[in-house]
């Protein structure tokens, strides 16, 4: 699965977004989901991804999150991204701060591809090297290249 391909272009990037809290990382990444799903709002995406924070912090560590959310209605895989200018704490499985978030919404029946996005994400983002050129990219252009280069790869 190629993440470049997931975000289509770097409209779907927010770089160093000022989000002061969990919630409001959340909402923020749903408005970047919902430019890409004409018939899903905004709002049924934000309550989408906060019923699956209830189940469990999609906080992966190392200061990393992908808040994600099968959507009925949607027919294929939507992602989006943010850095943060400053990490905010978001019950994280190593209880560190986060300050890059990766916004992933599958159809509702799309288990298997779902399972196999997030895996590659999570392989993706243990590597600190990735993470780091990331998080130094100074805008969202230069964001999409990193992802388009790894792709590559």
């Amino acid at each position: 699965m190629l993440i470049a391909a997931l975000l289509v272009n770097a409209d779907n990037i927010d770089c160093k977004n000022t989000a002061p809290s969990k919630k409001r990382i959340i909402e923020n990444i749903s408005n970047i989901l919902a430019k890409s799903t004409p018939n899903i709002s905004a709002e049924t995406i934000f309550h989408a991804l906060l019923e699956r924070e209830r189940l469990g912090s999609t906080g992966l560590g190392r200061g990393v999150a992908i808040p994600h959310a099968r959507i009925p209605g949607l027919n294929h895989t939507v992602a989006a991204m943010m850095t943060l200018a400053a990490p905010v704490n978001y019950d994280a499985a190593d209880n560190k701060p986060v300050d890059i978030i990766v916004g992933l919404l599958v159809p509702e029946d799309g288990a298997e591809h779902h399972l196999r996005h997030l895996s590659r994400l999570v392989t993706l983002f243990r590597e600190t090297k990735t993470c780091n050129t990331i998080r130094n990219a100074s805008n969202a252009e230069k964001i999409f290249e990193i992802l388009l280069a790894i792709d590559d790869d």
